[in-house]
């Protein structure tokens, strides 16, 4: 639920809009997934994140095919919720074809973190090897994580009912995940929750770190600067949106 403004008035609407045709094609594979899910027996042992079948026979295929699995109704309800609310926007920001690869980046990268994260010589890492993990809640996670960065105060309304800005959400998101990764019975899917937190912070925090543009950027506002000088005109920046992308 959010706030909105336009024009001269104001008023509250629920969600950010309609659903694009990126997120219609991730929903409705979701969903078709789920489906499959309760009319074929063994789908989920053979397309769900399992570290031995990873690591010990190659196949690979799991950590794309695992994100498209849930294990109920409500799982995969909330999940697509969440994808709706948090992805429109960043959608919008980024454009599509950006879009969909931070989300196959975000929940690849978490699947990854946690087979690495199950070689660990601790019991409660070696617990996770023998469960098969499923859920998109990695890039979910990786999605919150981009919303808190790029629209840090926007009020999200907890429960319908208490707004919070989005950066101290998703700290609250993560705290909670870390804490609940903490035992054997809770922690198996919060350790892909934060793998999905830390990949989408990596992933964006290296966008910024491209020499050839930042050499552009430079580049360009030394020239500002020598206009600015010239013609007494505001040298202009970047804003701290964390790269913007405008397409």
């Amino acid at each position: 639920m959010r706030r909105s403004s336009y024009g001269y008035g104001s008023s509250f609407a629920f969600g950010p809009g309609p659903l694009s045709p990126a997120l219609k094609a991730l929903i409705g594979a979701n969903v078709v997934l789920f489906i499959l899910q309760l009319v074929i027996s063994g789908l989920t042992d053979w397309l769900g994140l399992q570290t031995p079948a990873v690591l010990q026979r190659l196949e690979v295929w799991r950590l794309v095919t695992y994100m498209f699995l849930h294990a109920g109704i409500f799982h995969i309800l909330f999940n697509m919720l969440a994808l709706w609310m948090f992805g429109t926007e960043l959608e919008r920001v980024w454009g599509t074809r950006y879009f969909l690869k931070f989300y196959f980046v975000t929940g690849i990268g978490a699947a990854v973190l946690t087979l690495l994260f199950s070689l660990l010589p601790f019991a409660l890492a070696q617990s996770l090897q023998g469960y098969n993990i499923i859920g998109a809640s990695g890039a979910i996670y990786g999605l919150l994580l981009a919303y808190g960065l790029y629209f840090p105060d926007r009020p999200i309304y907890m429960y319908m009912v208490f707004p919070i800005p989005a950066k101290y959400f998703v700290m609250i998101m993560g705290v909670i995940a870390f804490y609940s990764s903490l035992s054997v019975s809770s922690g198996i899917a919060n350790a892909t929750h934060l793998g999905g937190l830390l990949v989408g912070y990596l992933y964006l925090k290296g966008a910024r770190m491209r020499p050839l543009e930042e050499a552009k950027y430079w580049y360009l506002r030394w020239k500002m600067n020598r206009t600015r000088k010239k013609f007494d005109v505001y040298s202009g920046g970047r804003a701290n949106d964390w790269n913007r992308r405008v397409h």
